[in-house]
């Protein structure tokens, strides 16, 4: 698999996550002016404060060159991840349902949390299976998920809600312990908590996120046999 991740004036975790990323596979920066993805397999929208969160926080991200080859690439079906910044710039951009409103507690908030896997039948958990637990670090001010009641009703039956923050670990006030969805092809996902930053265990103490990464790893590969 060769994952391209991208950069963006304001990015701050892109290359934890090209680090994290090359533990399943290859992996290229692709600058935010730049519309060539270099044949890349996947994508992976980083965390950060791309353009500085003005505007709203992922608005002006949208907007960027690369992000015209992105929507193309999502629509071919191509694996892209969003994470936290990221994630709030797939809302922004319309590949994700729903909006990242600030945290109930209008603070930033650092620390680790658990997620519940709602569903492993997509490309990203995969590798998972339901109900499993996962030690991942979550770091930010907006990002509370929020959609009307009757998408919210739309996200679970069509099974597009993938992770949940477990009983007692949803600090930001998300809808329904939301912590993570993917559009409705399933190629798209976005999460604010970081696995980019639970890849080894002697840092941090956990390597949970390497399951999501080597999901995206599992899928391109059965796609290229096939």
């Amino acid at each position: 698999m060769k994952t391209g991740v991208l950069q963006f004036p304001g990015s701050c975790d892109e290359i934890d996550a090209l680090q994290a990323v090359r533990r399943v596979g290859d992996a290229v920066l692709l600058w935010h002016r730049d519309r060539d993805l270099q044949d890349v397999d996947a994508i992976i929208v980083p965390g950060g404060f791309s353009y500085g969160d003005y505007l709203r926080v992922g608005a002006i991200a949208r907007f960027s060159p690369v992000m015209e080859s992105v929507l193309e690439f999502a629509a071919d079906g191509g694996l892209v991840l969003g994470i936290c910044n990221g994630f709030q710039v797939l809302c922004e951009a319309g590949l994700l349902p729903g909006a990242l409103l600030p945290n109930t507690s209008l603070r930033f908030v650092s620390r680790q949390v658990e997620l519940e896997v709602v569903t492993a039948d997509t490309p990203f958990t995969s590798a998972c299976s339901p109900g499993r637990r996962l030690s991942i670090p979550a770091k930010h001010t907006t990002g509370r998920f929020w959609a009307p009641e009757e998408q919210l009703d739309a996200l679970e039956a069509g099974g597009q809600v993938v992770l949940r923050y477990a009983e007692g670990h949803c600090f930001n006030g998300s809808a329904r312990n939301i912590a993570g969805v993917c559009n409705e092809s399933g190629n798209v996902m976005g999460l604010m908590p970081h696995p980019e930053h639970a890849v080894d265990g002697l840092v941090g103490g956990s390597a949970d996120g390497l399951k999501l990464l080597e999901s995206m790893a599992r899928t391109v590969g059965a796609r290229v046999a096939a």
